[in-house]
Protein backbone atom coordinates (compact mmCIF):
# COMPACT_ATOMS: atom_id res chain seq x y z
CA UNK A 1 0.00 0.00 0.00
CA UNK A 2 2.70 2.34 0.91
CA UNK A 3 4.65 2.24 -2.45
CA UNK A 4 1.20 3.17 -4.11
CA UNK A 5 0.83 6.21 -2.29
CA UNK A 6 4.53 7.39 -2.60
CA UNK A 7 3.97 6.33 -6.08
CA UNK A 8 0.54 8.18 -6.39
CA UNK A 9 1.95 11.54 -4.73
CA UNK A 10 5.52 11.44 -6.85
CA UNK A 11 2.73 11.29 -10.10
CA UNK A 12 0.97 14.32 -8.55
CA UNK A 13 3.89 16.11 -7.94
CA UNK A 14 5.48 15.63 -11.82
CA UNK A 15 2.04 15.85 -13.57
CA UNK A 16 0.62 18.79 -11.87
CA UNK A 17 2.96 21.70 -13.18
CA UNK A 18 2.77 20.14 -16.42
CA UNK A 19 -1.50 20.40 -16.46
CA UNK A 20 -0.94 23.58 -15.24
CA UNK A 21 1.70 24.74 -18.29
CA UNK A 22 -1.12 23.29 -20.54
CA UNK A 23 -4.10 24.84 -18.87
CA UNK A 24 -2.16 28.41 -18.86
CA UNK A 25 -1.22 28.12 -22.64
CA UNK A 26 -4.89 28.23 -23.39
CA UNK A 27 -5.83 31.34 -20.64
CA UNK A 28 -6.45 34.72 -21.49
CA UNK A 29 -5.21 36.04 -18.32
CA UNK A 30 -3.23 34.39 -15.77
CA UNK A 31 -2.54 37.05 -12.89
CA UNK A 32 -2.19 36.25 -9.15
CA UNK A 33 -4.70 33.68 -9.90
CA UNK A 34 -4.09 29.71 -9.30
CA UNK A 35 -5.83 29.59 -12.83
CA UNK A 36 -5.87 31.48 -15.97
CA UNK A 37 -9.29 33.31 -16.80
CA UNK A 38 -10.36 33.29 -19.71
CA UNK A 39 -9.94 30.81 -23.39
CA UNK A 40 -8.09 31.04 -26.32
CA UNK A 41 -5.83 29.50 -28.78
CA UNK A 42 -4.01 32.70 -30.05
CA UNK A 43 -0.86 32.19 -27.64
CA UNK A 44 -0.29 29.24 -30.16
CA UNK A 45 -0.72 31.10 -33.23
CA UNK A 46 1.51 34.14 -31.63
CA UNK A 47 4.54 31.53 -31.32
CA UNK A 48 4.15 30.08 -34.56
CA UNK A 49 4.44 33.24 -36.10
CA UNK A 50 6.98 34.81 -34.48
CA UNK A 51 10.58 35.40 -35.79
CA UNK A 52 12.39 34.67 -32.85
CA UNK A 53 10.98 31.33 -32.24
CA UNK A 54 10.84 30.22 -35.82
CA UNK A 55 15.13 30.85 -36.01
CA UNK A 56 15.59 29.12 -32.70
CA UNK A 57 13.49 26.22 -33.56
CA UNK A 58 15.46 25.84 -36.68
CA UNK A 59 18.35 26.26 -34.84
CA UNK A 60 17.53 23.60 -32.79
CA UNK A 61 16.83 21.15 -35.08
CA UNK A 62 19.96 22.20 -37.45
CA UNK A 63 21.73 21.58 -34.10
CA UNK A 64 20.33 17.93 -32.82
CA UNK A 65 20.57 16.85 -37.03
CA UNK A 66 24.31 17.81 -36.99
CA UNK A 67 24.32 16.24 -33.30
CA UNK A 68 22.65 12.84 -34.31
CA UNK A 69 24.86 12.56 -37.71
CA UNK A 70 28.35 13.10 -35.53
CA UNK A 71 26.92 10.67 -32.81
CA UNK A 72 26.59 8.24 -35.60
CA UNK A 73 29.99 8.97 -37.59
CA UNK A 74 31.77 9.06 -34.18
CA UNK A 75 29.88 6.49 -31.84
CA UNK A 76 29.40 3.42 -33.71
CA UNK A 77 33.26 3.05 -34.74
CA UNK A 78 34.58 3.56 -31.09
CA UNK A 79 31.62 1.49 -29.59
CA UNK A 80 33.17 -1.19 -31.76
CA UNK A 81 36.80 -0.49 -30.84
CA UNK A 82 35.47 -0.78 -26.68
CA UNK A 83 33.67 -3.72 -27.14
CA UNK A 84 36.22 -5.26 -29.20
CA UNK A 85 39.11 -4.56 -27.07
CA UNK A 86 40.11 -7.84 -24.82
CA UNK A 87 41.67 -6.10 -22.03
CA UNK A 88 39.11 -5.19 -19.07
CA UNK A 89 40.86 -2.69 -17.73
CA UNK A 90 41.36 -0.97 -21.28
CA UNK A 91 37.40 -1.63 -21.65
CA UNK A 92 36.91 -0.06 -18.38
CA UNK A 93 39.23 2.90 -18.48
CA UNK A 94 37.23 3.52 -22.28
CA UNK A 95 33.78 3.67 -20.82
CA UNK A 96 34.75 5.93 -17.28
CA UNK A 97 36.44 8.33 -20.53
CA UNK A 98 33.42 8.28 -22.87
CA UNK A 99 31.08 8.83 -19.25
CA UNK A 100 32.78 11.71 -18.04
CA UNK A 101 30.91 14.35 -19.94
CA UNK A 102 27.55 12.75 -18.00
CA UNK A 103 29.59 13.50 -14.58
CA UNK A 104 30.48 16.99 -15.09
CA UNK A 105 27.70 19.89 -15.80
CA UNK A 106 27.28 21.23 -19.04
CA UNK A 107 28.04 24.32 -17.17
CA UNK A 108 31.75 23.55 -16.56
CA UNK A 109 32.20 22.43 -20.69
CA UNK A 110 30.55 25.90 -21.11
CA UNK A 111 32.97 28.03 -19.06
CA UNK A 112 35.47 25.68 -20.80
CA UNK A 113 34.65 26.88 -24.71
CA UNK A 114 34.36 30.43 -23.64
CA UNK A 115 37.40 30.79 -21.92
CA UNK A 116 39.23 28.37 -24.89
CA UNK A 117 37.50 29.78 -27.98
CA UNK A 118 36.53 33.40 -27.13
CA UNK A 119 40.62 34.47 -27.80
CA UNK A 120 42.06 36.13 -30.72
CA UNK A 121 43.43 32.89 -31.98
CA UNK A 122 40.04 31.06 -32.16
CA UNK A 123 37.25 33.28 -32.07
CA UNK A 124 34.31 30.53 -32.59
CA UNK A 125 32.04 31.73 -29.42
CA UNK A 126 28.61 32.02 -30.64
CA UNK A 127 28.96 29.82 -34.08
CA UNK A 128 26.41 27.32 -34.62
CA UNK A 129 29.67 24.88 -35.59
CA UNK A 130 30.75 25.54 -32.10
CA UNK A 131 27.46 24.95 -30.22
CA UNK A 132 27.04 21.68 -32.57
CA UNK A 133 30.23 20.64 -31.02
CA UNK A 134 29.26 21.46 -27.45
CA UNK A 135 26.20 18.78 -27.88
CA UNK A 136 28.12 16.28 -29.64
CA UNK A 137 30.38 15.86 -26.39
CA UNK A 138 27.13 16.18 -24.64
CA UNK A 139 25.36 13.41 -26.69
CA UNK A 140 28.23 11.27 -27.45
CA UNK A 141 28.03 9.57 -24.30
CA UNK A 142 24.35 7.88 -24.27
CA UNK A 143 24.64 6.80 -27.52
CA UNK A 144 27.37 4.63 -26.85
CA UNK A 145 26.14 4.00 -23.32
CA UNK A 146 23.10 2.44 -25.21
CA UNK A 147 25.21 0.80 -28.36
CA UNK A 148 27.54 -1.07 -25.99
CA UNK A 149 25.31 -2.36 -23.83
CA UNK A 150 23.28 -3.91 -26.75
CA UNK A 151 26.34 -5.14 -28.25
CA UNK A 152 26.99 -7.14 -24.87
CA UNK A 153 23.29 -8.47 -24.48
CA UNK A 154 22.71 -9.50 -28.17
CA UNK A 155 26.38 -11.30 -27.70
CA UNK A 156 27.87 -10.12 -31.19
CA UNK A 157 30.97 -11.64 -30.11
CA UNK A 158 29.64 -15.67 -31.05
CA UNK A 159 28.19 -14.31 -34.03
CA UNK A 160 30.99 -12.92 -35.36
CA UNK A 161 33.03 -15.58 -34.32
CA UNK A 162 30.96 -17.95 -36.13
CA UNK A 163 31.04 -15.58 -39.48
CA UNK A 164 34.73 -15.58 -39.29
CA UNK A 165 34.66 -19.62 -39.19
CA UNK A 166 32.67 -19.00 -42.67
CA UNK A 167 35.42 -16.95 -43.94
CA UNK A 168 34.24 -13.68 -43.65
CA UNK A 169 36.14 -10.54 -43.93
CA UNK A 170 35.89 -8.17 -40.58
CA UNK A 171 34.48 -5.26 -43.32
CA UNK A 172 31.87 -8.01 -43.93
CA UNK A 173 31.10 -8.86 -40.28
CA UNK A 174 30.48 -5.42 -39.73
CA UNK A 175 28.25 -4.27 -42.17
CA UNK A 176 26.17 -7.35 -42.47
CA UNK A 177 25.71 -8.74 -38.63
CA UNK A 178 27.16 -6.01 -36.48
CA UNK A 179 24.92 -3.20 -38.12
CA UNK A 180 21.88 -4.73 -38.85
CA UNK A 181 21.42 -5.99 -34.88
CA UNK A 182 22.56 -2.68 -33.79
CA UNK A 183 19.62 -1.02 -35.47
CA UNK A 184 17.42 -0.44 -32.59
CA UNK A 185 19.58 0.53 -30.29
CA UNK A 186 20.98 3.06 -32.96
CA UNK A 187 18.23 4.10 -33.47
CA UNK A 188 17.28 4.42 -29.63
CA UNK A 189 20.42 6.05 -28.79
CA UNK A 190 19.86 8.89 -31.69
CA UNK A 191 16.69 9.33 -30.51
CA UNK A 192 17.86 10.09 -26.73
CA UNK A 193 20.87 12.58 -28.60
CA UNK A 194 18.27 14.66 -30.23
CA UNK A 195 15.99 14.68 -27.10
CA UNK A 196 18.66 15.91 -25.12
CA UNK A 197 20.03 18.48 -27.67
CA UNK A 198 16.61 20.12 -27.81
CA UNK A 199 16.39 20.51 -24.57
CA UNK A 200 19.51 21.60 -23.36
CA UNK A 201 19.89 24.80 -21.78
CA UNK A 202 22.64 25.69 -19.48
CA UNK A 203 25.48 24.94 -22.26
CA UNK A 204 23.63 26.85 -25.45
CA UNK A 205 22.68 29.83 -23.10
CA UNK A 206 25.98 30.70 -22.67
CA UNK A 207 27.87 29.50 -25.83
CA UNK A 208 24.64 30.12 -28.09
CA UNK A 209 25.38 33.61 -30.36
CA UNK A 210 22.14 35.28 -30.83
CA UNK A 211 21.29 34.44 -34.24
CA UNK A 212 21.77 31.21 -32.98
CA UNK A 213 20.30 30.51 -29.75
CA UNK A 214 18.26 27.20 -29.28
CA UNK A 215 14.37 26.82 -28.40
CA UNK A 216 14.78 26.28 -24.68
CA UNK A 217 17.36 29.76 -24.69
CA UNK A 218 14.42 32.08 -26.50
CA UNK A 219 11.95 30.13 -24.63
CA UNK A 220 13.50 31.72 -21.45
CA UNK A 221 12.76 34.72 -22.29
CA UNK A 222 9.68 34.79 -23.37
CA UNK A 223 8.58 34.28 -19.53
CA UNK A 224 9.34 37.60 -19.22
CA UNK A 225 6.64 38.79 -21.47
CA UNK A 226 2.91 37.08 -21.86
CA UNK A 227 2.71 34.33 -19.66
CA UNK A 228 0.26 32.65 -21.87
CA UNK A 229 2.57 32.94 -24.65
CA UNK A 230 5.53 31.26 -22.85
CA UNK A 231 3.05 28.20 -21.20
CA UNK A 232 2.43 27.82 -25.09
CA UNK A 233 5.85 27.64 -26.11
CA UNK A 234 6.49 25.20 -22.90
CA UNK A 235 4.13 23.28 -24.03
CA UNK A 236 5.67 23.37 -27.56
CA UNK A 237 8.92 21.82 -26.69
CA UNK A 238 7.40 19.19 -23.62
CA UNK A 239 5.28 17.81 -26.52
CA UNK A 240 9.04 16.92 -28.78
CA UNK A 241 9.89 15.63 -25.45
CA UNK A 242 7.34 13.49 -25.15
CA UNK A 243 7.68 12.45 -28.82
CA UNK A 244 11.11 11.44 -28.42
CA UNK A 245 10.59 9.63 -25.15
CA UNK A 246 7.85 7.28 -26.30
CA UNK A 247 9.74 6.68 -30.02
CA UNK A 248 12.38 5.63 -27.51
CA UNK A 249 10.66 3.33 -25.11
CA UNK A 250 8.66 1.76 -28.67
CA UNK A 251 11.76 1.55 -29.95
CA UNK A 252 13.93 -0.24 -27.17
CA UNK A 253 10.46 -2.70 -26.26
CA UNK A 254 10.18 -3.70 -29.85
CA UNK A 255 14.23 -4.53 -29.52
CA UNK A 256 13.71 -6.35 -26.73
CA UNK A 257 11.12 -8.43 -27.82
CA UNK A 258 13.19 -9.25 -31.01
CA UNK A 259 16.06 -10.13 -29.36
CA UNK A 260 16.25 -13.95 -29.27
CA UNK A 261 16.07 -15.90 -25.99
CA UNK A 262 19.20 -18.03 -24.80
Amino acid sequence: MFPRVVTFVYLIYLVTPILLLFVGSFGDLWLGTLLPTGFTTRWYLEVAGDPSFQRAFMASLIVAGAACAACLAIGLPLAYAVFKARDPRIRALSRALYQLPIALPPLVLAFGYILVFSSDTLPWLGSIWLLIAGHIVLGLPYFLQAVVADMQRLGLQVLEDAAESCGSTGLQRYLHIVLPALRHSILSGLIVVAALSIGEFQFSNLVAGFLNRTYPVVLLQAFYGATGFACAATVILLLLALLASVSGALTANRAARMTPAR
